[in-house]
């Protein structure tokens, strides 16, 4: 038995078979294609400190019955460094590190002389306080991100982590404001405090403890990052 095939017949159902493949191919392609966009939204961004436009700041306040007779010092780092992954859809997956070289703080003390803030920086950066000699950086690396609110790209979270300082390492948590700005840059902006004794530091006193520098210490950060390259 012979079967005929029209031409034209032919040509038609050849055309609907490379057509249905070719629509099943656009599919497969849009599920992939929608999938790798998906997952690349909920990846965190990485982003560099800036340490030029960055300030970290640290306000030494005293205390003690002449405390009148002493001074409050005002302390900046210098030289620091730092990293953050954002996840601006899941800020919980983000994290932070940063790293400040100890010798690279400097006594600012507005309106005092140029001798006593040498004075002050050579007991801060000495064996007394920080002991830079022996513990060069201090170093936070982030553990966990909790959201607190998101609203508008505006995020308040508390960051917790490890605070290495003066060769001890002590559980630590930040409330961190952080913005993103039209341009993808990231300022962030954070205040908090530590006590010295935490790590093994004895804050100094002089008089016989009538004027003593407060064991609570206030760090101020206020951070500028771009999109690493």
């Amino acid at each position: 038995m012979r079967f005929w095939c029209f031409p034209v017949l032919q040509e038609c159902t050849i055309w609907s078979f490379v057509t249905v493949m070719y629509k099943f191919a656009a599919f497969l392609l849009s599920i992939v294609l929608g999938s790798s966009f998906a997952n690349g939204a909920d990846s965190p961004v990485s982003y560099t400190i800036d340490s030029q436009k960055s300030k970290i700041e640290i306000q030494v306040a005293r205390e003690g019955f002449f405390k009148a007779f002493g001074h409050d010092h005002l302390v900046s780092a210098t030289q620091f460094s730092g990293e953050v992954q954002l996840n601006a859809t899941k800020p919980e997956n983000s994290s932070v590190s940063f790293l400040v070289e100890a010798k690279s703080l400097v006594v600012v003390d507005p309106g005092e002389s140029e001798k006593d803030r040498k004075d002050v920086q050579s007991t801060m950066l000495g064996e007394q306080v920080l002991d830079v000699a022996h513990f060069p950086q201090i170093q936070f690396s982030s553990s966990a991100v909790k959201v607190l609110s998101n609203k508008n790209g505006l995020m308040n979270l508390q960051v917790e982590g490890v605070l290495s300082l003066h060769g001890a390492k002590k559980p630590f948590v930040v409330p961190v404001r952080v913005q993103i700005q039209e341009d993808g840059s990231l300022n962030a902006y954070a205040d908090v405090s530590v006590l010295q004794t935490d790590f093994g530091i004895t804050p100094i006193k002089i008089a016989g403890g009538t004027v003593r520098v407060k064991d609570k210490l206030k760090l101020t950060f206020q951070l500028f990052a771009r999109k690493a390259s």
